[in-house]
């Protein structure tokens, strides 16, 4: 079955026999070769240089070359490959940091995220809510517009790289694959440019804190511990980057009746024991309000009965899980004298032993452990 994806030594232009270092020059060509910075006319080029990235994460892992060499592409599935196909740019460039000695000028980088706490009721995960959060962030400043100059300065040129935001130097270490390298230059930090004056307000560094407020839609069903994310709401990146994003991560209160086990609301909920005996007609909490259960003749502590579709709605398919109400037989610690000769005289019908005659089970457990006689007698 065909991928639509090239052979990787074509891409590489290597041959199948080719060694390591054949391999590293081949893709150190086409990786300066197909820089999206030196083709910024080429729409083409980006791709070409995801598609080397790809070839040369394979062929310089003797595992992944070795199976593909057997399987060809589909031998990959499941290697821990990186999909570059949906990666963008920036993401790829940061793979092979290393390999390109710490980056490629002027490049954009992502601004830093936020994390956010919001705190839920069952109830509001029910139904879904949505929440207004105010955050404090670095923003861009005002009164410089983010260049970090006072207003009405000029920036002067950087004389170590020119102007140019990048410096070449010779590479050591893994990088020393690509001989001499292109690097940010660290004096301008690849603006190309450095302040004279700085802008007083934010002391030249361009940002500056600054209130913020979003509306945040959670959806019904969602679980404790996961989070929305609302992109494009951190800090901006350095240099014009795209600004990070913000996290928020759910924390659902504890309810007074509830346990929640997955879609499902446990409600653990004490009868009496003439109530079990008996039979009854209780209200049980409900999420909704109140919900009537019918409680049979003898039922036994622990008994679970299910309430169809009062649970908790499912974060995907939106179906609501059950409530299952536990109901556990309470023993009175104190009864009145009527209600003892009440008991009593239960007793007696059920032709059982009760204090303050102890006889019975524990006069057969006496003998039982002193070994006189035969306790089943």
């Amino acid at each position: 079955m065909s991928t639509g994806k090239r052979d990787y030594y074509q891409v590489l232009g290597v041959s199948r026999d080719a060694g390591a270092e054949d391999i590293k020059r081949s893709y150190r060509q086409c990786a300066l070769k197909y820089h999206p910075d030196r083709n910024r006319d080429d729409p083409e080029a980006e791709e070409k240089f995801k598609e080397a990235a790809e070839a040369y994460e394979v062929l310089s892992d003797p595992q992944k070359r070795q199976r593909y060499d057997q399987f060809g592409h589909a031998g990959l599935s499941g290697a821990g490959m990186h999909d570059f196909t949906h990666m963008g740019f920036e993401d790829i460039f940061s793979m092979f940091t290393d390999i390109f000695g710490g980056g490629g000028g002027r490049s954009r980088r992502r601004g830093a995220d936020f994390q956010i706490e919001i705190g839920l009721t069952l109830a509001e995960v029910a139904t879904g809510v949505e929440r207004t959060l105010e955050f404090e962030r670095l923003d861009y400043c005002e009164t410089c517009s983010g260049s970090g100059a006072a207003p009405g300065s000029e920036r002067r040129g950087c004389s170590t790289c020119g102007g140019y935001g990048q410096v070449e130097q010779q590479a050591g270490g893994f990088g020393a694959l690509f001989g001499r390298m292109v690097t940010t230059c660290p004096t301008c930090q690849g603006q190309g440019t450095l302040i004279v004056t700085p802008c007083k307000r934010c002391k030249g560094r361009g940002l500056y804190p600054r209130g913020r407020v979003i509306n945040v839609k959670i959806p019904a069903g969602i679980h404790h511990g996961q989070a929305i994310r609302v992109r494009g709401e951190g800090e901006p990146g350095a240099q014009g980057g795209p600004r990070g994003d913000v996290h928020c991560y759910v924390s659902i209160q504890q309810h007074p009746f509830f346990e929640r086990h997955n879609n499902d609301l446990v409600c653990r909920m004490p009868i009496s024991f003439t109530q079990a005996a008996l039979g009854a007609k209780v209200e049980v909490p409900t999420l909704d309000g109140r919900a009537e259960l019918t409680i049979p003749q003898g039922t036994q502590s622990g008994k679970v009965f299910r309430l169809a579709r009062l649970g908790l709605p499912d974060l995907r398919t939106g179906r609501r899980g059950d409530e299952l109400v536990q109901v556990n037989v309470e023993v009175p610690t104190r009864v009145s004298k009527e209600q003892e000769e009440l008991l009593r005289r239960l007793a007696e019908t059920e032709d059982a032993s009760v204090l303050p005659e102890s006889g019975g089970f524990f006069e057969k457990l006496k003998t039982y452990f002193t070994g006189n006689g035969d306790p089943t007698r």
